[in-house]
């Protein structure tokens, strides 16, 4: 077997953690993580501390790898507030490392870009549904563009391939990563319950269909589709393969913490009603034995708002995914009550049935 190496940025992302501890783990693979902190941890995985939005920096710290044949990016700098900035970071981000790794690695393959439901302009209003990989672009700006463009003028003329993965709201065991859809929900249940509350739905009663991806399914999809040949110069959707309606997973949710499941009456502002939980949050990390995350770190309450109140269907298609060989899917119920066992286990919520 020839040995591969991965470069994966953002590895301590939700996404790029999953797939640098993913591949790590398979036979044949190396792999180089790259992010602006080097975390504690015990696995296989090279780290690289370097500042993506420094060109000549990145191009220091990886210049001694010759040996990478896959780039991994999955490295996202949150600016939802300046769409402009938003995407000149990204791309200053994106360009820089490309350009690394591709000035280093001698026997690069495949490079794999990650984009999301965005690309089809979900966080601009209702779309086409299912979305699928062939439809036409939104109005911009939108940094996925801009940094597919590039990815495509860089690859002319030259012997390594790409491929773009769009999953949707990818939720995974993370600490202090605070977008991470679970890790909201987890949170906002734990200060219910510990308030004496039922466990309300935050958003807009609406029955909308919504999806979600898996992090441990988005990795397996990343191992296939960087050895796929066919997967070369492709677009994919991602996601766990089912279709849900808030309404019926809330039931799920709170049958999992052993609360009642209440409607939204009225609509609740997670950004807004959760501002002033940090004192509480203290009292109960004391009380639980949790870990010491800050409040800040704990839970993104605007992205949870952001999706509770999304009155629309967000659905993306994922038949062409199967037609090219790829048969992976998860139960996102089973999906969200694993994660929040995780979560617990390792003392980031509290387990009240320990109590």
């Amino acid at each position: 077997m020839q040995k591969k190496t991965a470069v994966v940025a953002g590895a301590t992302g939700v996404i790029g953690s999953y797939i640098a501890r993913h591949l790590s783990k398979l036979e044949g693979w190396d792999v180089i993580g790259i992010a602006r902190h080097i975390p504690d941890d015990p696995s296989d995985i090279t780290y690289v501390s370097a500042d993506m939005m420094d060109g000549q920096n990145v191009q220091e710290n990886l210049e001694s790898f010759s040996e990478v044949t896959h780039f991994i990016y999955a490295a996202y700098q949150d600016y939802e507030s300046d769409p402009q900035k938003q995407v000149e970071v990204n791309q200053t981000m994106f360009e820089n490392t490309l350009n690394a790794v591709e000035k280093n690695a001698d026997h690069l393959e495949r490079v794999i870009l990650m984009q999301g439901a965005k690309a089809y302009g979900v966080h601009l209003g209702p779309i086409k549904t299912p979305a699928k990989e062939t439809d036409a672009r939104h109005m911009p700006p939108n940094f996925y563009f801009t940094q597919e463009d590039y990815m495509r003028r860089a690859q002319e003329g030259k012997d390594w391939s790409w491929t773009i993965l769009r999953p949707d709201v990818v939720c995974g065991y993370s600490v202090g990563k605070p977008m991470n859809l679970a890790m909201v929900i987890g949170a906002y249940a734990s200060i219910s319950k510990e308030l004496g509350l039922p466990l309300r739905f935050p958003g807009k009663a609406h029955p909308y269909l919504a999806q979600v991806t898996d992090a441990t399914l988005l990795a397996q999809c990343v191992e296939w589709a960087a050895v796929e040949e066919s997967c070369a110069f492709e677009i994919f959707n991602v996601t766990n393969g089912d279709y849900f309606r808030w309404e019926h997973m809330w039931k799920t949710i709170a049958d999992y913490f052993d609360m009642e499941a209440a409607g939204a009456e009225p609509p609740i502002q997670l950004s807004e009603m959760m501002a002033d939980k940090q004192e509480l949050w203290e009292q109960m990390k004391e009380k639980y034995h949790l870990q010491d995350i800050p409040y800040d770190k704990l839970a993104l309450w605007g992205f949870g708002d952001f999706i509770f109140n999304c009155d629309y269907d967000v659905m993306t298609s994922t038949t062409k995914l199967r037609e090219y060989g790829f048969h992976e899917f998860v139960d996102s119920e089973e999906m969200f009550t694993r994660l929040f066992r995780e979560f617990q286990q390792e003392g980031v919520l509290p387990d009240f049935s320990n109590q």
